[in-house]
Formats: C-alpha cells, structure tokens, sequence
C-alpha cells in the first residue's frame, strides 16, 4: 500500500523554494528602502570606530521592511565588524515575546553566557548579572527591540534601565534600536526615556503599487518554477496588497497562499483565479486574529448579536434586541451588566473594526433606531469565542432548540 504522502511529495508542484515567500527571509537586496538603509548605515556605522552610535526609533505600518531592513543593515555590519576586528555586534528581541524587564534582561543575560533562570530571581539581581557579563571587555552592542511599543505598555522600566546604563559601565557601551508600528507609543514614556530613545528616527512609508510588483518579481524568480505563474498574478497579488496600506507581507502571504491553492488542485499553473482564493482565505485569517484580541465586553457584545442570528433566523437586530441578548449573556456568565450607553460605545467600536455593521434607521413617527448586524461570517466568530475561557459559560445558552456554540 502506497503512503499517504508519497504523490504529494513526487508531484514536482510550483515551487522552487517556497522560503522565499516568508516574511522572515532576508534578501540580498531590498528593493525601494534603500534611504531607510543608508540612514541606518549613517549612525550604525560609528559602532565600527569604536564609538558609541545613536539610539534610533524606527517608525512605519505593518509590512514596510523595517525589521527585514533592520535585519540586513545588521548583517553587513557584524561583517564589516568581522573583517575588521571591532568589537561591535547587533542583539534582535522581539517585545512581543519578552515583553516585561524581567524576561527582556533575562534574555540578554543568557546571551552573554549568564545563568539566569526566565522566572524567579529578582529583577535587580537579573540586571545586575547582564550588567556585569556585558561590562566583561569594551565593546560596542546595539539592542534591537522589535515591537517596542509592548514593552512600552507593560512600564517604561527596561527602556529606562537600557537607555541610562552607559552610565554604569566601564567598558562596553550600548546603543538601542526600537521598532514600532505605533507612532504615538512614546508619549505613554518617561521624558527621559523618550528624549535619550529617540536621538534618531527613520520612517518607513508603505509601499505602493508599483514597488510591490518589484519585490514580488524579485522574490518570484526564485521561488516558483520558470512559467508556472500567469502573467496577471503578480500585479493582483501588488494592487490588492497596496489597497490594504501597501504591506509587502500580505502581498508575499497572497503569492504564497496562491501557489498553494494551485499545488493542492494539481495544477501547474497559478492564476488569477487562486489568488483571488487567497484573498479571501487571508481574510478570513486576519478577522479571526482581530477577534481573539478584543477585549472582553467587546467579545460579549459580539457574540450577543452572534447568538441572535442563530436564535431569530434574521440578519438585522435593534440595539434593544442587542442589549436584552448582552444582558442575558451577562447574567449567565455571573457578570454585571454595563449601561446600554456603554454598549452602545462598543457597538460603534465593533462597527469600526468591521465586524458588525450598524447603521441608523427611520421608523417614521415612531422615531430612529440602530439595526444591528453581523459583516462577518458566522463561522469566523464561533471557533474564537469558543477558544476564550472566560465565555465557556456561554455554550449552555440554549438558542432555539440547539445549543450555541
């Protein structure tokens, strides 16, 4: 008996090396950032004289190249550093991952050959460690910090700590590197922090439609097989991808994801056709992303007028109907109800987001009303609601004669 495996991997498919496509693959080059790159370069470049470089804030949207540009800015220098002798390397931390001090100089301890565990020391003692291992020989280290803004919103303390420790050493001396989508996260810091962490900054603007085919043309000649794209999907895959704030990692995601909608139909042509599945599939992925994220009252009020559509067989609810269900929901989920005022805020917050679609209707003499509705697909909102803890209570709600979720 054959393995189930066998003709999927001896089908040749269309890709020639699919890596290619990630977001986290770093080109030789990257195409139309080569400002950003020189900017970098121009206060980077310092380190290499043993000299102490600007801390830097890098600005820009989602998918602008400010972390892949970050990335190959620190490749060339670590190599220049290496033919050169200077002591200087580049140190990357994603704030989404070390999101607190604790873990963010736990992390750089360890770096720097430092036993120290991810929990249970003091935080004073965890700096004091890295403090002292860095300090070891004179040294020039740059810290990037990806996601800045999420260490930021957990306390200013470890950009406070790492922006004043040159101060504590003897030895090495550190530059920083932060790197944000949010371009009003520094007012939530310290004028202290803010002044020293933003001597320099560069703005990554989103790319538009034209420079989103020259890095999509750039990254298809190695990833696809020679002939296997029509002629039409690499301009789709840009224009779609510049309608959405010009992200080069929707526009690499929808090449991608088209390429294997045409591997798993077994065909060895991708078209236009599949990209257009792939749109809507990376759509689908991005409202279950901004689901699980809401806040909970926001979820509450969704899945209200989620369990509505279910339990009334129709599209379209007044705010009383949304708030008699927000209201139920509380109750089963031993919750105090907010003010149908307050609803309303994150009803309003729901629509802007696109999940719900709500709009101001005349009833004649009887006056205006909100009709409520889902823009979303059932099937988006249940799976997620479902995965969140707090509303497990939910499912014993009984909705006509089935049980929600």
């Amino acid at each position: 008996m054959e393995n189930l495996f066998e003709d999927l991997i001896n089908d040749g498919g269309v890709f020639a090396n699919k890596e290619v496509l990630r977001a986290t693959y770093i080109p030789e080059r990257l195409p139309h950032r080569w400002e950003q790159i020189k900017a970098l370069a121009d206060v980077l470049s310092s380190a290499l004289k043993g000299e102490t470089p600007s801390n830097i804030l890098i600005f820009g949207k989602t998918g602008t190249g400010k972390t892949s540009t970050v990335k190959y800015v620190s490749k060339e220098l670590e190599a220049m550093a290496q033919k050169t002798g200077a002591k200087c390397s580049i140190l990357y931390i994603n704030s989404e991952v070390f999101d607190t001090q604790y873990r963010v100089f736990a992390y750089l301890a360890r770096i720097f050959n430092k036993r120290v565990p991810m929990i249970g020391w003091p935080t004073d003692m965890v700096y004091s460690e890295f403090k002292t291992a860095l300090d070891a020989e004179e040294r020039r280290v740059i810290i990037t910090l990806d996601e800045v803004d999420k260490l930021a919103s957990k306390g200013d303390e470890a950009l406070y700590n790492l922006s004043r420790i040159n101060g504590e050493l003897d030895n090495a001396r550190v530059s920083l590197i932060g790197i944000s989508n949010d371009l009003t996260f520094t007012d939530l810091l310290d004028p202290r922090v803010k002044s020293s962490l933003g001597e320099e900054e560069v703005i990554f603007p989103p790319y538009n439609a034209e420079q989103l085919k020259d890095i999509l043309y750039a990254r298809a000649g190695r990833a696809f097989y020679p002939d296997v794209l029509e002629c039409a999907v690499i301009p789709l895959c840009a224009a779609l991808a510049a309608s959405e704030h010009g992200d080069a990692r929707r526009a690499l995601d929808l090449l991608r994801l088209s390429g294997e909608i045409a591997e798993r139909l077994g065909t060895r042509t991708v078209t236009e056709e599949h990209v257009r599945q792939a749109s809507e599939r990376l759509e689908m992925n991005r409202v279950t992303e901004v689901v699980k994220t809401l806040p909970l009252q926001s979820k509450i009020v969704l899945s209200s007028v989620y369990l509505l559509c279910k339990e009334r067989n129709k599209r379209r609810f007044s705010s009383g109907e949304v708030y008699a269900m927000y209201h139920r929901v509380c109750n089963q989920l031993d919750m105090d109800p907010l003010t149908q005022r307050r609803v309303t805020d994150f009803v309003s917050e729901l629509d802007i987001l696109g999940l719900i679609n709500a709009v101001i209707v005349s009833k004649g003499r009887y006056g205006r009303t909100k009709e409520i509705s889902l823009s979303i697909p059932e099937e988006c909102v249940q799976p997620v609601l479902q995965e969140d803890y707090k509303l497990k209570a939910i499912s014993s709600i009984r909705v006509g004669k089935q049980t929600t979720f």
